[in-house]
């Protein structure tokens, strides 16, 4: 098992209505609801982030794939949007997607581009099986973690959050083995290598600091 971001999606909410921040690899943003629903509407509500992944996915894959044949087309849209209906006492959620090219082309050219774009990667998890899996951490649980040094960094356990010791185990053997006690060996590999390790925690159930900064340096 492998999850497709190296650093997971992490979400927080205060008491402000209904603004939540978002921080992903390489800053932060903001969602909100619309005031319909009792937010400001300040940032993109969650159908709008759900629907923005689906057109963002199209277009990007349809430009690799223009650009490798060196197909003359500046420019494409997508308008996207999704409706709900009962049936047999089921909701079936319909996604539409309409392309446009800026460009003239051949009904091959056509024919070509809408197969790309059904293949979109998040067109595949769309029409694919998904299965959503939710953990509850307690209030002890996320202040429970056990720490361990080398000297030079020292990583911070927390084995409540621990949910996929494997992927460290397959990866980085010389430190994690769940047969030994402790299961982290932090003279087991270089520091350098450990904190790469680190990173990819998708949990947080992983992280370090270097000695000397305390966990006040915490990553």
């Amino acid at each position: 098992m492998r999850y497709k971001l190296e650093k997971p999606v992490h979400g927080a909410i205060g008491m402000e209505k209904y603004q939540c921040t978002i921080e992903w690899r390489n800053g932060t943003f903001i969602t909100d609801e619309p005031a319909t629903s009792g937010g400001k509407d300040t940032g993109p509500d969650p159908f709008t982030l759900l629907i923005s992944s689906l057109a963002s996915c199209t277009l990007v894959t349809l430009r690799m794939y223009i650009d490798r044949k060196g197909w003359d087309i500046p420019q494409i849209t997508v308008n996207a949007n999704f409706y709900q209906e009962e049936k047999d006492g089921k909701i079936i959620t319909i996604f539409d997607r309409d392309i446009s090219f800026a460009s003239p082309l051949s009904e091959e050219q056509r024919a070509r581009l809408l197969d790309i774009a059904k293949a979109c990667p998040v067109s595949r998890i769309l029409e694919g099986d998904i299965q959503l899996r939710t953990y509850l951490f307690r209030e002890e649980d996320v202040q429970k973690k056990v720490l361990y040094s080398n000297g030079e960094v020292t990583v911070v356990w927390k084995p409540e959050f621990c949910k996929h010791s494997a992927r460290c185990v397959s990866q980085l053997p010389e430190v994690f083995n769940v047969n030994a006690k402790p299961w982290i060996d932090v003279n087991g590999a270089s520091t350098e290598r450990i904190v790469e390790q680190v990173k990819r925690c998708p949990s947080g159930a992983l992280r370090y600091f270097y000695d000397g900064k305390g966990e006040d340096g915490i990553f």
